[in-house]
């Protein structure tokens, strides 16, 4: 920790405020700075509009023209006002009367039981599974009426371990103590006033429509805090469906009972494996009843808060039933509704802890717990519906890919086999064997909706004060800062954000909102009062507490995706250029040329998943590449620069005649730009010139840095002597492998779960790691192009030459 000359720390203990809780703050500390700004927003984005290209007709129909409500609303804050009831007793029991108030529509169970037996999906297992070719049931037993009730109490088994009828008291009670454990643990729990009236307004237009809530998950708490919320403010309830997180058989009645739904689609966790097939056919059933019979679904798109985004599997099993019942004809529409939570402190329940299922006595200590702890605000977001009917339609007009995989468009470029990626936006005839991929139609459009969906929960989600500063602690001030520099950092970042187009969910003075991110973030910061009056802050350096940050800052990543992937490109160029000019030069003087930079960009484009570039699968790379290089010209961080030895591109003067005529018959309509100078149109650029363009520079690469240093780790570790495993395991050793190397050097923010995940899943689709086939388990093995230590070099280089080095 260095400070600058002449500044010294008061004394030799050094002051660690914010070390146990709110009442440690020195306000004498912070008074001295006198920054006491106040950070008022009269200007909030309309971040959640629907795609206008995918559904146009949604976007009109549902976009709520009198948009200006900007208020908010505290759910959680519950008065005698709340209420119908004035009185003494009424403002001392308002919780318990308000949430007895809410109405809770309750379902007839044998009548759904009976239609899900009834179903076409159960009553086809069922006639295949009584022939006699199948044997799992004598025909006999078939024709006395035994096998009937055999498989009816099958039916009813997987019934109970997926829901259970709900109970309207158990709801109320619960929704009465979660109501009073948020007003305890959180600060303020924030809901858009705005967003409340259109989500109404599309009920209003569509009241036979079910909709289904497709959400981003930040906490195992989500699935109990939506569905609260909703019935607060005069929703209807939706069925949640959960993980596996949950492994208590009591924690699981009691779940069902409040309206949760557990699909175990994987065979290995069903009870009775013995029947997968009726298992399935369950399930997609007891979805489209639900469907039909109006109720309303809660499916998380994402894992629990892992530190990056990522789609699950279980969240795209769950859209796959959603398509069937549509499809099916079962339901004319549903409406989707993409979610975004933010927290600014996340609750530590055991089942985001660790990797074992949570138990019932578990997760109520975690509750008794968080009522001495103060986790600051929550902000839900709702973006504007959109009709599934529509995009489903739209999305089949259009052709079903223009884009190669992974490993035919990016493998040849890595081995050196080819300089540039091939032209993804013409259309190309498909070999033989993609045949059947491209008749599966509706694994690409599940794909493109979850893609879509996802993106719209991101970019609507809020950005809240802690993860920002963890950003700016985290990223660029790594080494310490006094806070004086990290108030003005912040409202610098705050402008960048609102000018992004993403919301904040704070405000007030800026001082307070530092002060309360810092109470927060006590256990990974350290204070020191200097004598002139500052404080110093810094980090510490245990691993809890830099992953602890990385996690809160990865919410920046959606906001700033663009421009980190350019500034990761031009470093690479920056690389490649510099060892062909003089050691002198500064990197200032390199000229980059549009059409390399834009390859570059391409490159590291193809490597990232899509899923975290956060891409809507309707925009190409290539008009991708181009909003990322404007966007770059417009904050500075690329200036356009004139080649002295070509005609200047704005060039419009007169010109001398040529022997060859720089015009075209009157009949020949083929080009109206023939007197266009191709070589005149062609850019250069060069690194931003200004002040701040370094250090914005430096920010965003460290931003990305994370992933792409775990990808480069994951080439290296692919020379370790790993045997053939599963995925899980594959991943599992992967782990010990970056926990060993992020000790060597401190980047403990490369030792997340979901960042291992995130690469062995992507050297899968590159063809670096290859599915075993044939064996009963499915295991990874390297590939036979990278068994050469010199493929494996190649391709380490290739990710390291995105790294920003200090």
């Amino acid at each position: 920790m260095v400070l600058e000359k002449g500044h010294s720390f008061a004394g030799v203990n050094s002051i660690e405020a914010l070390q146990h809780s709110r009442r440690n703050i020195h306000k004498d500390i912070f008074r001295p700075l006198g920054l006491e700004v106040k950070l008022s927003f009269l200007y909030r984005p309309c971040v959640e509009s629907c795609c206008q290209k995918c559904t146009p007709i949604s976007w009109e129909r549902f976009f709520h023209k009198t948009y200006t409500n900007l208020g908010f609303h505290n759910p959680v804050k519950v008065t005698e006002e709340s209420t119908r009831f004035r009185g003494w007793l009424v403002r001392r029991l308002c919780f318990i009367v308000f949430m007895f108030d809410r109405k809770i529509e309750s379902e007839n169970s044998n009548d759904l039981h009976d239609k899900i037996y009834n179903s076409k999906r159960v009553q086809d297992v069922i006639g295949w599974s009584c022939t006699p070719e199948s044997g799992s049931i004598p025909v006999s037993a078939n024709s006395n009426g035994v096998s009937t009730s055999r498989w009816k109490r099958e039916v009813l088994k997987i019934l109970g371990q997926i829901q259970s009828p709900l109970s309207p008291f158990l709801i109320r009670l619960f929704g009465w103590g979660m109501l009073k454990l948020l007003r305890c643990a959180f600060t303020n729990v924030q809901l858009h006033l705005g967003q409340l009236e259109r989500l109404r307004i599309a009920y209003k237009k569509c009241p036979q429509m079910p909709v289904v809530f497709l959400s981003t998950h930040v906490s195992q708490m989500d699935g109990l805090l939506l569905p609260i919320l909703l019935i607060s403010c005069g929703f209807q309830m939706p069925r949640v469906v959960w993980g596996e997180e949950v492994g208590s058989p009591c924690l699981r009645g009691i779940l069902r009972r409040l309206g949760a739904l557990f699909f175990s689609l994987r065979t290995g966790c069903v009870d009775n494996a013995e029947f997968p097939s009726l298992h399935r056919a369950v399930i997609a059933s007891c979805v489209e009843q639900l469907l039909v019979g109006g109720h309303h679904l809660l499916i998380f798109l994402t894992k629990p808060f892992t530190g990056s985004w990522g789609l699950s599997s279980e969240s795209r099993q769950c859209l796959e039933l959603v398509l069937d019942a549509l499809q099916s004809g079962a339901v004319p529409d549903v409406l989707i509704v993409p979610v975004g939570l933010s927290y600014d402190s996340v609750p530590a329940l055991p089942c985001t802890r660790t990797t074992t299922p949570a138990g019932f006595w578990a997760v109520l200590f975690a509750a008794v717990r968080m009522l001495f702890r103060q986790f600051g605000c929550i902000r839900i977001d709702f973006a504007q519906p959109f009709s599934l009917k529509e995009y489903i339609t739209s999305d089949a007009l259009m052709h079903f890919s223009t884009r190669l995989s992974m490993e035919e468009e990016l493998l040849p470029t890595i081995l050196g086999k080819r300089s540039y990626l091939p032209d993804a936006e013409t259309k190309w005839e498909p070999r033989a064997d993609m045949c059947t991929e491209l008749q599966d139609e509706g694994q690409g459009v599940l794909t493109r909706l979850s893609l879509h969906a996802l993106s719209g929960g991101v970019s609507c989600s809020a950005l809240m004060a802690v993860g920002m500063v963890s950003a700016l602690l985290l990223h660029k001030h790594r080494e310490g800062v006094f806070l004086s520099q990290l108030i003005k950092d912040f409202s610098w970042l705050c402008e960048e954000i609102i000018f992004r187009n993403y919301d904040v969910g704070f405000s007030g003075k800026r001082m307070e909102l530092v002060k309360h991110t810092l109470c927060i973030l006590r256990h990974c910061v350290k204070l020191y009062r200097v004598s002139f009056g500052d404080v110093y802050v810094t980090l510490r350096s245990e691993e809890s507490a830099v992953l602890t940050l990385s996690q809160h800052s990865s919410a920046l990543l959606p906001v700033f995706i663009r421009e980190a992937l350019g500034v990761c490109a031009v470093n690479a160029l920056l690389i490649q250029k510099a060892s062909f000019i003089s050691p002198m030069a500064s990197h200032l003087d390199i000229l980059l040329h549009e059409e390399q930079l834009n390859q570059k960009m391409l490159f590291l484009f193809n490597l990232l998943p899509r899923d975290i570039v956060l891409l809507p699968p309707c925009y190409s790379s290539y008009s991708f590449c181009q909003d990322v290089l404007d966007a770059m010209i417009q904050h500075g961080l690329l200036v356009m620069k004139e080649v002295p030895s070509q005609v200047p591109a704005c060039d419009t003067g007169r010109r001398r005649f040529s022997e060859k005529l720089m015009w075209k018959a009157m009949d020949d309509f083929d080009d109206s730009d023939s007197d266009y100078n191709e070589d005149a149109g062609k850019r250069h650029f060069t690194v931003g010139e200004t002040e701040n363009c370094p250090v914005f520079f430096s920010f965003l690469c460290h931003l990305l840095r994370p992933i792409l240093k775990t990808l480069a780790r994951t080439a290296a570790f692919l020379n370790e002597p790993v045997s053939c495993g599963t995925e899980a395991e594959y991943v599992e050793h992967l782990m010990l492998f970056l926990q060993k190397m992020a000790r060597i050097d401190g980047s403990y923010e490369c030792m997340l779960g979901s960042l291992a995940a995130i690469a062995v899943r992507t050297f899968k689709e590159l063809g670096v790691l290859q599915e075993s086939v044939g064996s009963p388990t499915v295991t990874l093995r390297l590939s036979e192009t990278f068994a050469s230590q010199e493929n494996l070099d190649t391709l380490r280089k290739f990710i390291q030459q995105f790294i920003y080095d200090d």
